[in-house]
């Protein structure tokens, strides 16, 4: 049996520049890895898609949090953590009962939803910054970010919001994402096995990009400080913001 799995040129394409991304969200650019999620599902299986991102995003968690380890806040992760491993059980739960048909317009919706608190999170700091720091905040923020983490990889602008609210610095910030992201992405993986969206031939292709994730990762250390950050996520937005709509045209 032949390693690679049977990809086509352009899946193969798709999945090196994703693990590039991957790799560059966790340690430098938070905001590009939303990309990921409707440009996999676009070539892939959907469900499946969700699968094989999810190990390259387990493979640079481990980079960032050795980087980044020492300025994790634990409070910020022990009061989101229970709250988010609630919205994993839920997600799971949901996502038995939707096909793959279903799934390709749920991803998009998702990422839409997630472009647009962030859009307005930028636009509106203040606002971020006067968000309660009640208890009930943190839990409802935990598990909408378990419920989206689950089904579509995507918490990310669920996370930033629910941080920038508590006024971290940026390397607190990244130490803290970081850590949770490591964490409930580790929990993720035996559900993503028993539901069938990680298989040994996901597993096999994610081994020949993990390289890429990794180099991206200290790219995003080293290199993306003197890029112009703004510019350069923009156009990743609406690159992302177009495969979304992508998948909700049937």
């Amino acid at each position: 049996m032949d390693f690679l799995p049977d990809f086509t040129i352009s899946q193969w394409a798709i999945l090196v520049v994703c693990s590039f991304f991957v790799g560059v969200s966790k340690t430098g650019i938070p905001g590009i890895a939303i990309i990921n999620v409707p440009l996999l599902a676009m070539i892939f299986v959907a469900k499946g898609s969700t699968g094989l991102l999810l190990p390259l995003l387990a493979a640079a968690d481990l980079v960032a949090v050795a980087w980044y380890r020492r300025h994790a806040q634990w409070k910020h992760v022990l009061r989101l953590l229970p709250w988010a491993l609630v919205g994993i059980g839920a997600g799971s739960i949901i996502i038995k009962y939707i096909s793959d048909a279903q799934m390709k317009p749920i991803i998009g919706l998702i990422v839409l939803a997630m472009l647009a608190l962030n859009f307005y999170r930028e636009k509106n700091p203040d606002k971020m910054v006067n968000l309660p720091h009640h208890w009930a905040f943190a839990a409802f923020m935990g598990f909408f970010g378990g419920i989206t983490t689950c089904m579509a990889n995507a918490a990310g602008p669920v996370m930033a919001i629910y941080l920038l609210a508590m006024n971290l610095p940026k390397n607190e910030y990244m130490g803290t994402c970081a850590w949770f992201f490591l964490i409930l992405n580790y929990l993720k993986i035996p559900l993503f096995i028993w539901d069938g969206r990680i298989t040994m031939e996901s597993f096999r292709a994610d081994l020949v990009v993990i390289p890429i994730v990794i180099a991206g990762a200290f790219l995003g250390i080293f290199i993306l400080k003197k890029v112009p950050q703004k510019w350069f996520r923009r156009i990743v937005e609406i690159l992302a913001v177009l495969a979304a709509v992508k998948l909700l045209i049937p």
